[in-house]
């Protein structure tokens, strides 16, 4: 270890301290980007709890900060904006070490120490370090020694150096549990020691959180295996704003499927389409997909591939491209069913709380927090990840018999609502350091 990251390692060190429960809460949410220009589900249900929050009569004052990630620009000569209004802040970053989650931006410490001594908030509640940097946790402490610091965790990007998303490099096979040797693998250019000097530093400043926060269980036992104890981790769901009525689906001959979200390898969308060449060979009739997404974000090499799928795409599929975040409901009212086919372990995809808010059964991989959140046979039906011909077997079965997918509308799950989670994150606010964290 150099002489460098032990100093910063060192000082990443709690010291004992006493918290007292406050009636009323004054609180900062922070989230590694701002929805008004990044649509991911982390930064939207951040931004969903914050408006919350403002109005809940527990909080006093309540604040939002965002990272810009490249997508808003800075105003010269400060890191710190407010384009989208008085309470909220955009940090304009100057870089990032996506290696070891550090901010090299000498001078974002200061400017987040001057925010902090104006805004005095009670509790910070992250929702991801990207963009921030793990550092960034121990200026709060530093800033704020009674403040209670919470870190939502949406992916697994402390364990996982592959976008967090715990799939093997190149071919992108699910990986069980992180080491030095098997992250040595997929990335030959960083050597073992560099990943467990890695763990050591993320591990070192993670003991500055005085609770974590995971919206499924399958991820909050990941986070325990990788060595966060279990009394410091909640698990509470990211509800959804209100609760329209289920629409109802117009009777028709036949079954509408449809995909919503990003399009990229890891939502399985070659999965989607090779399952849908399988059944258009096999004569299955009376089926249909919609895609419902974009891509552009995505490498120019998927973009390139997939545009040339789009050309032999068989006439079962149809690509509509973006959509705005609002009209999910409208769209999904027009499917019999909502396809999740994403090859990497997920946590709570937003995709599967906005069908069941939609009244729609969910068609899923088998895998991580989209099998805990879809019960097979109850909310909808699960596929063997990654398997083009169990997606096509099973969609083939349901068209022969549709309705085994609409009888599942009796026992369709009912998400959780935005209040139950509000509930549930002023509750967690509300505990001291010592005392017993319990899921909601």
């Amino acid at each position: 270890m150099t002489r460098a990251w032990k100093a910063r390692v060192k000082a990443a060190t709690p010291a004992p301290r006493v918290v007292a429960p406050l009636p009323q809460q004054r609180v900062l949410v922070m989230s590694h980007m701002h929805p008004a220009v990044s649509h991911g589900g982390a930064e939207i249900a951040a931004y969903q709890l914050y408006g919350a929050m403002r109005a809940a009569p527990e909080v006093s004052a309540c604040w939002f900060l965002a990272a810009s990630g490249g997508k808003v620009a800075g105003r010269l000569g400060a890191r710190l904006s407010q384009p989208f209004g008085p309470d909220e802040y955009v940090y304009s970053g100057a870089g990032f070490d996506h290696f070891i989650h550090g901010n090299p931006d000498p001078e974002w410490p200061g400017e987040l120490r001057r925010l902090l001594a104006e805004l005095r908030p009670d509790v910070v509640h992250l929702h991801h370090h990207t963009n921030f940097g793990v550092e960034t946790l121990l200026t709060i402490r530093q800033a704020l020694p009674n403040a209670r610091i919470i870190l939502t965790l949406h992916e697994y990007l402390a364990i996982c150096n592959h976008f967090g998303q715990m799939v093997k490099r190149p071919n992108l096979a699910l990986c069980h549990g992180a080491t030095p040797r098997d992250c040595h693998r997929c990335f030959p250019e960083r050597t073992e020691q560099d990943f467990f000097l890695r763990e050591l530093y993320i591990k070192r400043f993670f003991r500055l959180v005085d609770c974590f926060v995971s919206p499924s269980q399958f991820l909050a036992d990941r986070y325990i295996a990788w060595g966060i104890a279990r009394e410091r981790i909640a698990v509470i769901e990211n509800g959804m704003p209100g609760a329209p009525a289920p629409a109802a689906r117009a009777p028709s001959e036949g079954l509408t499927l449809g995909f919503f979200g990003q399009i990229s390898r890891l939502k399985g969308i070659d999965v989607l389409f090779d399952a849908a060449i399988l059944l258009e060979k096999s004569g299955t009739p009376g089926l249909r997909i919609e895609v419902h997404g974009d891509h552009s974000g995505q490498p120019p090499e998927f973009r390139a591939l997939f545009e040339a799928r789009l050309k032999d795409a068989p006439p079962n599929i149809e690509v509509h491209g973006p959509y705005a975040n609002g009209r999910v409901g409208a769209l999904m009212a027009g499917m019999d069913a909502v396809l999740v086919p994403s090859i990497w372990w997920e946590n709570s995809p937003l995709v599967i709380q906005e069908a069941f808010r939609a009244g729609r059964p969910v068609i899923c991989s088998d895998i991580g927090g989209l099998a805990e959140k879809v019960r097979d046979g109850v909310d909808g039906f699960h596929f063997a990840a990654g398997n083009p011909r169990s997606l096509a077997t099973l969609l083939a079965g349901l068209a022969r018999e549709p309705e085994r997918l609409r009888a599942l509308a009796a026992s369709l799950a009912i998400p959780l609502g935005l209040d139950a989670t509000l509930a549930a994150t002023l509750a967690l606010y509300r505990l001291t350091p010592e005392m017993e964290v319990r899921s909601a």
